[in-house]
């Protein structure tokens, strides 16, 4: 580590640095911790893993949270919560259910957390689908027709001209699907990982089954 090599040039007591080097790793420990909401033992782990890199750690951690939350998605969820929010001018409503696999999970407070994270996403974002394969066909095509005509004129050869419209399909299919857009908390994560996320703190399958968006 840069830091260590930096303390040894010093020529610091060996008790000092291991004292210094303690404190360093504690401290980015909390750090992770606050970032990614793992465990002390995940993040140390991590931060192990990483060689004290907070970057690659919350990718570590993230890419876990991931593999646990693909192992439970079979899972049954006969379990949740119904979560409800009004937006502060009371002019715009949601209602999601939220669903986990057992009455336990679904009392406690970091279940609970989720669903109104999640409820406050959707009056901010406006979410149309849940995901992808809920979008009709004829929506996508009638949203390609539209980039053909823009770029009609464009003079770019056709195979350039597919895959502009195909990333242009792709990024309005993620900002219209809940689970593709990115959390209005923290941009760098989607609604599907901060929910692989929770999967992964709470060892349990959670999805949303339902949610219903209301505005004046």
């Amino acid at each position: 580590m840069e830091v260590q090599s930096v303390l040894f040039k010093n020529h610091y007591p060996l008790s000092i640095i291991h004292y210094l080097l303690s404190k360093i790793m504690l401290d980015k420990i909390k750090q992770l911790r606050e970032q990614t909401c793992a465990s002390m033992v995940e993040c140390k782990k991590a931060l192990e893993e990483s060689e004290g890199d907070l970057c690659k750690a919350n990718d570590i951690l993230r890419s876990r949270g991931a593999i646990c939350a693909a192992k439970k998605a079979g899972r049954a969820t006969e379990q949740g919560t119904i979560e409800s929010y009004i937006h502060v001018n009371g002019r715009v409503g949601v209602l999601v259910k939220l669903s986990c696999e057992s009455d336990f999970v679904a009392r406690n407070e970091m279940f609970k957390e989720l669903a109104h994270n999640l409820a406050m996403h959707i009056a901010a974002m406006n979410p149309k689908y849940l995901d992808i394969s809920q979008i009709p066909q004829e929506t996508i095509e009638g949203e390609k027709s539209i980039y053909q005509e823009q770029l009609r004129d464009s003079g770019k050869p056709q195979q350039i001209l597919d895959q502009i419209i195909e990333g242009k399909i792709r990024k309005h299919n993620q900002e219209i699907c809940l689970l593709e857009q990115s959390f209005v908390k923290n941009q760098d994560q989607s609604i599907r990982e901060l929910i692989s996320d929770y999967v992964s703190r709470l060892g349990e399958n959670i999805k949303i089954d339902k949610f219903t968006r209301f505005e004046i």
